[in-house]
């Protein structure tokens, strides 16, 4: 409530007319979201970049058929359905990972709405660049009333929690880890302290503010806390015991010893993805992670079919991709204008609460 004294004071000031604010140019992320955000146009484009991710991901599954086929084959269809639950089970923790960090943010989408946003979105990453799961996130919570300011924190923030987490249940396997498959990409692990220390609210909300600032955009209503980094930590590192769990099954199931498979795959598969995303060379880390994945696992299973785990598991988590995207945007179809409609209704109300519209959520 105001205070009088405070305005009564006010009053007695001179009042100077505020200095025009300076106008930013469009960034690169701001034109891309304004154009998907721009009528039956940004509908034509989200349209298209839903059939483009859609189909280049389609077309990396089929252009690598032909390399897993007789892997799979080897495999046997329990192996292949034991190994795509468990990336499906993954899915939905890095999802909770991430909607944790939203929800420190202050928005708290419905689950139904939230998978619309993370699992749709993260079709991006099978477009080039690398911008594109950011933008599309950006332009889906839009209907749940969720600021594109903190979609973007959130997702650059799950991001650091993936790679930290990554990189620590790789040190947690260190010692069971036989050979040198660390070898040359051991400096990764220089990246722990560093991340580690920019996550802790101290340190990353005044970073966030900062770089806000620099960008010309408003300033998060809400400060992340230590409690929701920590739980987007914890939902990490189960993702990536669910990850490796995948690749156990796929490596016992061509005849690895399941007991020495245990570190290889869980560890490796970790540090293998933590080394592609440090480095960035293939759109969703293709190629490198497959070949890090190939020399941790060569110790306990000949070389041979530790690439055919790695080429399968690549297979298989497109699968999982376009499969979570597809069933998120079934589930979810109608919700994002529902949604857009109770948030119009509530701000046109005479009645409407105050911070109506600001991205709290629906549910």
């Amino acid at each position: 409530m105001p205070d009088p004294a405070v305005n009564q004071a006010e009053q007695d000031v001179p009042q100077q007319p505020p200095a025009p604010a300076p106008q930013a140019g469009p960034t690169r992320i701001g034109r891309l979201r304004g154009l998907m955000s721009k009528g039956p146009l940004g509908r034509v484009v989200r349209v298209v970049f839903v059939l483009a991710a859609v189909g280049l991901g389609c077309y990396a599954l089929v252009s690598q058929w032909s390399q897993v086929r007789s892997g799979l084959w080897d495999l046997g269809w329990a192996g292949v359905a034991g190994a795509l639950v468990a990336l499906l089970l993954a899915a939905l923790t890095s999802m909770q990972a991430w909607r944790v960090l939203l929800a420190g943010f202050g928005s708290r989408p419905p689950l139904r709405g939230a998978a619309q946003v993370f699992f749709v979105g993260q079709l991006g990453k099978y477009l080039p660049g690398s911008v594109w799961s950011v933008v599309a996130q950006m332009d889906l919570g839009r209907a749940y009333r969720i600021p594109p300011r903190r979609s973007a924190s959130a997702a650059a923030l799950a991001m650091l929690v993936a790679l930290v987490s990554g990189l620590l249940c790789t040190v947690c396997a260190l010692p069971f880890l036989q050979g040198g498959a660390i070898g040359r990409y051991g400096w990764a692990f220089l990246a722990v302290p560093v991340i580690l220390a920019v996550l802790h609210p101290r340190l990353l909300n005044p970073l966030l503010e900062r770089l806000l600032r620099l960008a010309r955009r408003p300033a998060l209503e809400h400060r992340v806390s230590g409690r929701a980094i920590g739980l987007s930590l914890a939902w990490s590192l189960l993702y990536w015991a669910l990850v490796g769990l995948q690749i156990w099954i796929l490596a016992v199931s061509m005849g690895a010893p399941a007991l020495k498979a245990l570190a290889p795959s869980i560890g490796g598969f970790a540090f293998a993805w933590s080394v592609g995303f440090l480095i960035v060379i293939d759109p969703a880390g293709a190629g490198v992670r497959e070949f890090i994945l190939i020399a941790m696992l060569s110790p306990v299973m000949d070389e041979g079919r530790a690439t055919a785990v790695a080429l399968v598991s690549r297979v298989l988590t497109i699968v999982a991709d376009l499969l979570t995207a597809a069933l998120a945007g079934w589930f979810g179809r109608g919700m994002a204008a529902a949604a857009a409609a109770a948030a119009q209704d509530a701000q046109q109300g005479p009645e409407a609460p105050e911070g109506q519209g600001q991205g709290q959520g629906l549910g």
